[in-house]
């Protein structure tokens, strides 16, 4: 059986470990790091999963999962670039780093693989693209692929895209959280109390996602069979185009895929000339 240790043990990472308990993984084949005492005392007693410090994860693991904030990395890197062996497969979770950040600051040969995951991984409904590195093969994005099945659904993509990726499914879950939350105060300005609106919106929410998943038809066709001629829907869609909604979504998009490209550029300072 593979041993995962999961360095860095916030909501993402707790998140997988949870998820692989649920998919069948002993406690005993996973690992974790956490910088506060506290966190790790308390996941250790709710999933009896053994806290490690960094040297000891990379050492006893086969796999290694990088779940901590970009900011984070460079400290952690130091850590662990003395300490892992060869053979290691190292996964990083980190939104906008490369694969060749870690492969340049981890012992020559080390395979890679980049995945954006998103936040849905807290209720076993992730999105997650993977990519490999120089030295990965298709044997570690197969390991990985099913390491992430366990907490949703995984797509291969090529590194190039994963900055888009981060942009669209990574952050993608936000943007819905604030659309939802702007049709509840909708609601509230219309006379609605807001626990009623919440259960509107949250529930009407889930059966729109559930159509698109269960292959209802392309958005369009969708949207059309709830826009009946002269009535609400359209009055209201007319109202989301007077202001652009549609042009703001695909800036705003845009805007978070140009910022994960300046998280991995933050990273090239140490590159060799």
């Amino acid at each position: 059986m593979t041993t995962i240790a999961v360095l860095g043990a916030g909501k993402i990472g707790e998140s997988l470990l949870s998820g692989l308990l649920k998919a069948g993984r002993a406690p005993s084949d996973l690992l974790f790091t956490e910088r506060f005492p506290t966190r790790a005392a308390e996941l250790t007693k709710t999933y009896g999963i053994t806290h490690a410090d960094v040297a000891d994860a990379v050492q006893s693991a086969d796999v290694i999962v990088v779940a901590v904030k970009p900011q984070d990395i460079e400290p952690l890197l130091d850590e662990m670039a003395p300490n892992l062996p060869s053979g290691k497969l190292v996964v990083s979770l980190c939104a906008g780093l490369p694969t060749k950040l870690f492969e340049r600051r981890l012992p020559e040969g080390t395979a890679v693989v980049r995945v954006m995951p998103n936040t849905p991984m807290l209720v076993g409904e992730a999105m997650s693209a993977i990519s490999g590195g120089a030295h990965a093969s298709d044997a570690d994005l197969a390991l990985v692929e099913e390491l992430l099945d366990s907490v949703g659904v995984v797509v291969r993509v090529p590194e190039s895209q994963q900055d888009a990726v981060t942009a669209l499914s990574g952050s993608g879950p936000a943007y819905f959280f604030y659309l939802v939350e702007a049709m509840i105060d909708a609601g509230i300005l219309l006379g609605i109390p807001r626990a009623t609106a919440a259960d509107l919106i949250v529930q009407s929410a889930v059966g729109a996602a559930a159509m698109l998943r269960e292959g209802g038809g392309h958005p369009v066709m969708l949207r059309e069979a709830v826009t009946s001629p002269a009535g609400t829907t359209i009055a209201g869609i007319r109202e989301l185009e007077k202001h652009g909604v549609r042009a703001a979504l695909i800036d705003a998009i845009e805007a978070a895929r140009d910022r994960s490209v300046e998280l991995g550029k933050a990273h090239e300072d140490d590159e060799p000339a």
